[in-house]
């Protein structure tokens, strides 16, 4: 193992820990007299659609060969992921959670979505580091590899984020 792996390994690791547990922490921080940024969930909620229709661009090109557009989606798309957190955590630092109004089956079926997106959105965190670092390292095999499970756990974290907002964005105060 080379030293630039082993130094992108050592920040992967770190990485796919403390942005978990800083969210948490920072989830149960309110910032006091300040204006709730109730502007925020439409706006990270689009970033989360525009993340799922990235990662679809990004396997389209890669098939068709195009390997640097496949590349810059894919970057974008992890831009993208990261303007996402920081927008949640800014919401949530400075409003209430909302509580989801619906009743009966609908209601586990929003819960079901809601916890297999926070789940996924935690395991997908270092797949999608490893990916990224094994196609600049220039190992494309296993990074291909690798791809075949972080596709569908990135983009089912992406999909299911703007349906949990379509969800619960009737009951926002």
């Amino acid at each position: 193992m080379s030293v630039e792996e082993k130094k992108y390994k050592r920040f992967i690791t770190i990485v796919s820990i403390v942005i978990p547990l800083a969210v948490a922490a920072l989830f149960g921080v309110k910032i006091p007299n300040v204006e709730p940024l109730s502007f925020l969930p439409p706006i990270y909620a689009s970033i989360n659609g525009l993340t799922a229709v990235l990662l679809i661009a990004s396997v389209v090109a890669i098939k068709k060969g195009n390997k640097k557009l496949h590349e810059q989606l894919n970057t974008t798309a992890i831009v993208c992921s990261a303007l996402f957190l920081v927008m949640y955590v800014a919401y949530h630092m400075t409003s209430d959670s909302t509580k989801f109004g619906g009743e009966g089956i609908i209601k586990y079926v929003y819960l079901f979505i809601l916890l297999t997106h926070i789940v996924l959105s935690i395991i997908v965190i270092p797949f999608v580091l490893i990916t990224f670092m094994r196609a600049r390292l220039g190992k494309f095999p296993e990074h291909k590899k690798i791809a075949k499970i972080t596709f569908p756990l990135w983009l089912y974290v992406a999909v299911t984020g703007v349906v949990v907002y379509l969800m619960i964005s009737p009951y926002y105060v």
